[in-house]
């Protein structure tokens, strides 16, 4: 196999193996509908990016992987299949990736991005070389992924359309577990049975570190290890074998912390953390890690400052920078828990500004499927706007995102139905002391980044 073709190259799965495989040698080429800037990076790096799908795009390839977005019909897809190309998903083609490297697995509803840009860093700082595949470009790694020389493969399993199962990890970190993606899980049941499948998978010896502050988590982990599996748990709240405790907040506005670790079959310690990136949930996730490193045997101390340099990932509380007197925040939040998270960290890091909320529903079915908690996950936001759903991979069946602000008990939300109403509108009442939290999964970033540029243009008019 010496050339790979992916069919939805643009997206955050399918870009970093892309980038993966052209680090490893092989010729790759993609296509997309159009170029999103994790393709024009790709372009960057002397990939060859079509816009648009073509069959002739798919001429000499070897192997064709295509995106779960991506269905059967399309022109690349079927061009393949005629040719007697094999025609991949992502399950069927990752543990061909990771070699003789141990996979270590991030996996969970929520946070698995920033786990997994933590630990990528965490290793490749302290001159460990290891591959990583990352759901989101690492502002420490400037990209989301690399084929390393190292014992590691760092890998976000994702569990949409059961990516998961095709790894075989050595070792799981099980963040959050809370039901999501009702079009490939219609029930919360068959949610966590993917997530038992996939536990299951786990490789003789090797571990699953699992939250325990998240009862789903903790009752996966617990399960496994009653049939004889090795487990760790990690908590803020929670009874726990490696327990994180605050202490306050820093200069960078996250949160100092002390994480004590008293694991079975490993020895007991305590580390000092301090982050650079807000929210009690990061501190989750970098327990997370320090849980990992001291499973495999890394320097606690050499963790956790690399861990203080750990500056996020893009699209996960990435302020864009201050104009006009107005903080601009772009965040990926399309989860109620995620939203609810993103708004206590900006609530802590400016306690004293005006919260302004920007919410793109994503899918039609998961903002039906999980309504009742979109009305009551901005309650810790000043002002809140809501556009229309962003349909992604689903048709319009007449929903409107209009019927859930009808529900909200908010006190000022108001439904704005497009991108550009929704940038003329914020242009207009953000005043100096706000802060700008774009939450969305699709492509309401245009938001953020234009109101920022018209702000930038109303400071420039000022001078």
């Amino acid at each position: 196999m010496k050339h790979v073709h992916l069919v939805g190259i643009g997206g955050s799965g399918l870009s970093a193996i892309a980038l993966f495989l052209k680090e490893k040698g092989y010729r790759v080429t993609g296509s997309d509908r159009v170029l999103s800037p994790l393709a024009a990076q790709l372009v960057s790096e002397g990939i060859t990016v079509y816009a648009g799908h073509d069959a002739a795009n798919v001429r000499g390839a070897d192997v064709v992987i295509r995106s779960s977005a991506v269905p059967v019909e399309n022109p690349e897809v079927q061009a393949a299949l005629a040719a007697g190309i094999p025609v991949l998903k992502r399950q069927e083609f990752l543990e061909q990736l990771s070699g003789e490297q141990k996979v270590l697995a991030i996996a969970g509803t929520h946070g698995k991005t920033t786990t997994t840009a933590m630990l990528a860093w965490v290793l490749t700082r302290l001159n460990h070389d290891p591959s990583y595949l990352i759901g989101g470009v690492s502002k420490n790694l400037k990209r989301n992924a690399h084929a390393g020389s190292g014992n590691w493969f760092v890998i976000e399993a994702d569990e949409y359309d059961n990516m998961f199962l095709g790894l075989k990890p050595d070792m799981i970190i099980l963040t959050t577990v809370e039901h999501d993606h009702p079009d490939c899980f219609p029930t919360l049941e068959s949610y966590l049975s993917a997530f038992a499948q996939f536990i299951g998978r786990l490789k003789p010896g090797g571990v699953v570190i699992a939250n325990a502050d998240n009862p789903a988590a903790a009752d996966l982990a617990e399960k496994f290890r009653q049939r004889g599996g090795s487990g760790i748990t990690y908590a803020l709240q929670a009874s726990a074998e490696v327990r994180a405790s605050l202490t306050g907040v820093n200069q960078s506005g996250g949160f100092d912390f002390e994480v004590t670790l008293a694991a079975e079959n490993l020895p007991p310690a305590t580390v000092r953390v301090g982050l650079q990136v807000p929210g009690s949930h990061n501190v989750m996730n970098a327990t997370a890690v320090v849980a990992a490193c001291h499973w495999l045997g890394i320097s606690l101390y050499e963790a956790a400052q690399a861990l203080a340099e750990f500056s996020g990932t893009g699209r996960r509380f990435d302020v864009l920078g201050e104009a006009y007197g107005v903080i601009v925040v772009d965040d990926y939040a399309h989860h109620p828990t995620e939203v609810n998270a993103t708004l206590s960290a900006a609530k802590m890091r400016y306690p004293q500004r005006r919260i302004w909320a920007v919410w793109q529903p994503h899918t039609y079915s998961r903002t039906l499927t999980l309504m009742d908690g979109f009305t009551r996950a901005f309650q810790m936001a000043d002002e809140v706007v809501v556009t229309e759903v962003y349909a992604a991979r689903e048709r319009d069946e007449g929903f409107s995102a209009a019927q859930v602000v009808a529900r909200m008990a908010h006190p000022s939300v108001r439904f704005i139905p497009t991108l550009n109403e929704a940038v003329d509108f914020l242009l207009k009442n953000l005043k100096k002391g706000d802060v700008l939290l774009v939450l969305s999964a699709g492509d309401a970033d245009q938001i953020s980044a234009r109101v920022f540029s018209g702000l930038k243009e109303k400071e420039v008019a000022d001078v």
